[in-house]
């Protein structure tokens, strides 16, 4: 059965990827935000986040560490594009302002679906060898 990917084609492909978020902000009365989430995708310039607690305002800079699944971490500068107040999964769309090509290599590139080949059916190994002789 073949696999489907979903690619969405705004900046160039998203691809569905959950990796852990630490969001901060400064709200218009000065309160300082800082929650953890999750990514829904990743694009060559932006995330979709899943923040469960709490969602910026649109147009508001938001700094993102995103950790990879090795571990590592990346800290970028986003502004917020849209939000989804879904009360059971908010969601914010975020567009990079920074570190561009850092996100690309550590974060989006990494995100790709990996295609391998299938593994061999039973009785294949060995045929072609039978047949040469």
């Amino acid at each position: 059965m073949a696999s489907q990917v979903e690619v969405d084609y705004r900046s160039g492909p998203r691809y569905l990827a959950a990796l852990e978020v630490r969001a901060e902000w400064d709200e218009t009365d000065g309160t300082h935000i800082v929650t953890e989430g999750t990514t829904e995708n990743i694009g060559p310039e932006g995330t979709l986040v899943h923040l469960p607690r709490r969602l910026p305002q649109v147009g508001g800079r938001v700094s993102l560490e995103v950790h990879d699944p090795d571990g590592k971490a990346l800290m970028v500068v986003t502004e917020v594009l849209r939000i989804e107040r879904n009360p059971g999964y908010p969601l914010a769309a975020l567009q990079l302002l920074d570190q561009s090509d850092e996100w690309k290599g550590l974060i989006w590139e990494p995100a790709a679906p990996r295609v391998s080949a299938p593994p061999p059916l039973e009785g294949e190994e060995g045929e072609e060898d039978e047949d040469d002789e």
